[in-house]
């Protein structure tokens, strides 16, 4: 704990210093002409509501998921597990604001990352940046973003819930953010990452926000190891109306997910919020049916889950696909994403909540059918698939998804194996018989 504070002063420091004493450059006066011929970009105030409403939307996604994870583990783990997407709103903002956006969408170096102009927020004023958003303050923009980050580290989580350390956790959460999400975000959305270059599409975080924490929790729930008994005792979710609420905020929250993502308001946000919503239903059913023909009844667990399963699928295609194809890319995820959890037990890894089954194929399957579905007639600033005869998109589609599994598994196993090596990892054995609730927290989730 004390090397976690001793990191987020040092960031702290620094950010401080940068702010202090960065010395303006000269401008030559052939500049100051060209920017007061330039015209300069007008805040929308409609655009500018709509980014905030959505940020706000997308704030409420992380406590919709500690809601939905709450639910699922047991009843000695709740306020743990709760705890752990409810304190990445607080670490996830302060690295963000230190330099977590500038890394992630401050000019380039080398297409791989953002450099540090923007440390400490230095430069992000209220005034449009048009690389991003020409209509919004940029500040607008930043926020909006932050709550990605916010919630993607949160949802690796499931992977290792009811076992893993919290002082470990939250450092964790400032390595993984700074060596995964900073630059993958900046590989596929920043000016000049590689990925954007590539042109691939990614609308609102298939590969930066699901792929990455879905293939992370994969590393993270074979690394750890299983939970104590798993596999020998019964380890039912304890209340599964909470995991049923969290399911309906996150679906709620996902409409500013997507919908936001288009930076303005307007007709493209309008047809991401109306895939969303239809990919969402659909998927909804098709986990269900998949669920009662394979198990005999049809579970609210399954129902939630697959809504879960159709957001995540659509989340990359949504700002590129018709409703149409948002019905077909929902209906299949639910299906292979019901299927990827029910492989896990033949796999051997122990994931709790079913992180890998559910975003990262969930959001595999919604970057390629990103690659199949994308029309021009929905995003002229997209790009055709292959069945409107485009078939280079898909290519690109599978070379980002490959270059996202590859990058988050490796350095997601770096990560876990030097944290291991220097704090440990797990709680000890009496703790997790005991329940994370009491071992780490001195509390309890019910007091009746």
């Amino acid at each position: 704990m004390k090397r976690f504070l001793s990191i987020l002063i040092l960031i702290g420091l620094f950010s401080l210093a940068s702010l202090g004493f960065a010395e303006e450059a000269p401008v030559s006066p052939s500049e100051v002409e060209q920017a007061a011929a330039a015209p300069a970009p007008t805040v929308d105030t409609g655009d500018t509501s709509w980014i905030l409403i959505s940020s706000a939307l997308v704030m409420l996604m992380t406590p919709g998921l500690a809601l939905f994870y709450g639910g699922m583990v047991r009843r000695k783990n709740v306020l743990g597990t709760i705890m752990q997407s409810f304190i990445a709103l607080g670490v996830m903002t302060i690295l963000w604001v230190f330099y977590g956006y500038s890394l992630s969408f401050g000019p380039d170096i080398g297409h791989v990352i953002g450099n540090l102009d923007w440390v400490g927020l230095k430069g992000v004023g209220l005034e449009p940046n048009p690389d991003y958003a020409a209509t919004i303050p940029h500040q607008a923009f930043m926020i909006f973003q932050m709550m990605f980050a916010v919630i993607t580290p949160a949802l690796i989580t499931g992977a290792f819930a009811e076992r893993f350390k919290f002082s470990t956790y939250l450092v964790f959460l400032v390595l993984w953010a700074t060596f995964i999400y900073f630059p993958l975000a900046h590989w596929v959305w920043g000016v000049g990452g590689w990925i954007r270059n590539l042109g691939a599409l990614d609308f609102a975080g298939g590969l930066v926000v699901h792929i990455s924490s879905g293939v992370s929790a994969l590393a993270a729930a074979i690394f750890v190891g299983k939970r104590k008994g798993y596999g020998k005792e019964p380890m039912m979710p304890h209340n599964i109306t909470m995991t049923l609420i969290g399911a309906s905020l996150l679906w709620f929250g996902w409409f500013g997910f997507n919908g936001g993502s288009a930076v303005a308001s307007g007709s493209l946000a309008t047809s991401a919020f109306v895939v969303t919503h239809i990919a969402t239903a659909a998927a909804a059913l098709s986990w269900m049916f998949a669920e009662w023909k394979h198990r005999g009844k049809p579970t609210a667990l399954g129902a939630a889950s697959g809504a879960v399963a159709g957001l995540v699928a659509i989340t990359p295609a949504s700002g590129f696909v018709g409703p149409m194809s948002s019905v077909i890319i929902g209906l299949v995820g639910g299906v292979i994403c019901y299927s990827a959890i029910n492989l896990k037990s033949k796999f051997g890894y122990d994931d709790s909540l079913d992180v890998v089954g559910v975003h990262g194929v969930g959001g595999t399957w919604g970057a390629i059918a990103t690659g199949l579905f994308a029309s021009k007639a929905i995003n002229a600033a997209g790009n055709d698939g292959l069945f409107f005869g485009n078939p280079s998109l898909l290519v690109n589609q599978l070379i980002s998804v490959g270059a996202a599994w590859v990058y988050s598994f490796i350095v997601t196993l770096i990560i876990l194996k030097l944290l291991d090596a220097t704090m440990g990892l797990r709680v000890d054995h009496e703790s997790e018989l005991a329940g994370l609730d009491h071992a780490q927290h001195g509390e309890s989730g019910y007091v009746l």
